[in-house]
């Protein structure tokens, strides 16, 4: 977690208490080692999903359905299109989203998003990046002419461990995936048709809307 532990450990506490079904997800993904978004960052995103109701969100990067079952609760009148390229994850998810009787809502496509989104069709009120982290410039490129008037395109991750703050510190296999968020997060910020915020809580979450 970027933000300092104690005060994560803090808002943790918080939190109110959640649903069995929620409680039993989140368990699951820290068992199997599923990158699920940490708790306090879920919160967050369902409370900006309260206060704007997008009417049709797409997700990129569905694991085993956790967040995408989230933001439905926060929205329960949404549409959701959520893309998954784990044959194992997105079986998972099928299976979380078939229990809690959301598959009207919840549409879960398996394959590479980099593929999968230019054949979607329609506009989106929200996009939900969360997926391969060396790819999220593309993901955005790719979504961001679907995006509606007023729409929103948020992205997890991108202090990715307070590693883009020091990235000197980052071993093995982060280095490289560090040094794309960074540039990633530099291409956000300068965009010449998005004004970006990025959130320090949790691993950090980028807030992108398009500029008038």
């Amino acid at each position: 977690m970027y933000l300092k532990e104690e005060m994560n450990n803090y808002l943790i506490d918080l939190l109110p208490a959640k649903e069995a079904w929620i409680e039993e997800m989140e368990a699951v993904a820290t068992t199997d080692h599923v990158p699920i978004m940490d708790k306090v960052s879920m919160h967050f995103v369902t409370q900006l999903i309260r206060m704007n109701q997008p009417k049709r969100i797409l997700e990129v990067g569905t694991a085993i359905g956790y967040s995408a079952l989230r933001m439905l609760q926060a929205n329960p009148e949404a549409s959701i299109v959520t893309i998954e390229r784990d044959e194992e994850r997105y079986k998972q998810a099928l299976e979380r989203i078939r229990q809690q009787g959301k598959q009207d809502n919840i549409s879960v496509i398996l394959g590479d998003a980099l593929e999968e989104i230019p054949k979607l069709d329609g506009k989106f009120d929200l996009v939900f990046i969360d997926a391969a982290k060396g790819q999220y410039k593309r993901f955005f490129e790719l979504a961001s002419p679907m995006l509606s008037t007023g729409g929103v395109i948020l992205s997890d991750n991108v202090l990715f461990k307070g590693y883009v703050a020091e990235p000197e510190m980052a071993t093995g296999r982060y280095k490289k995936m560090v040094g794309k968020i960074i540039d990633y997060n530099e291409w956000l910020m300068q965009h010449p048709h998005f004004t970006t915020s990025i959130v320090p809580i949790g691993d950090g979450v980028a807030i992108s809307v398009r500029k008038p």
